[in-house]
């Protein structure tokens, strides 16, 4: 890996890390604070949504940390493209409308929802490109 793998690498993992962080301090400290005001619509998509927010990063984060195993050597590279070290869970990571419509959603929620859905785009690049990078050179 050059070095300037490793710093993308370490920017993309602290980032995540951060988001994370940022996202538990919402859903413990401030959305349960929101929530009392909302509508039974509006809670069941917040309660929908924030569960999408933690799939996200939960997916990432799990990808995150493999790739940093195969960097310190606790994996090998062909062992991390195993199907169970792969990011998962795009059928709802990737979706971006909430599943009730009409929903009014917290400003604060929506941000997290999209810095969450972009980083995972991100990270599902990454992830698609060890396949190319294992894939057999074609002889013409």
């Amino acid at each position: 890996m050059s070095d300037q793998t490793v710093a993308f690498f370490d920017s993309t993992f602290d980032e995540a890390l951060s988001l994370t962080r940022e996202a538990r301090d919402y859903l413990t400290h401030r959305e349960p604070a929101e929530r009392k005001d909302l509508t039974p619509k509006d809670r069941m998509a917040v309660s929908c949504e924030t569960m999408r927010l933690t799939s996200r990063l939960t997916q990432i984060m799990a990808w995150l940390l493999v790739q940093k195993a195969v960097h310190a050597g606790e994996m090998t590279r062909a062992e991390a493209t195993a199907p169970e070290f792969r990011l998962a869970g795009k059928e709802v990571c990737e979706e971006t409308m909430p599943p009730v419509e009409g929903a009014t959603l917290q400003p604060r929620l929506v941000e997290l929802l999209d810095r969450s859905h972009k980083l995972y785009q991100r990270v599902a690049r990454l992830d698609a490109m060890q396949d190319q990078s294992h894939r057999p050179a074609l002889h013409q």
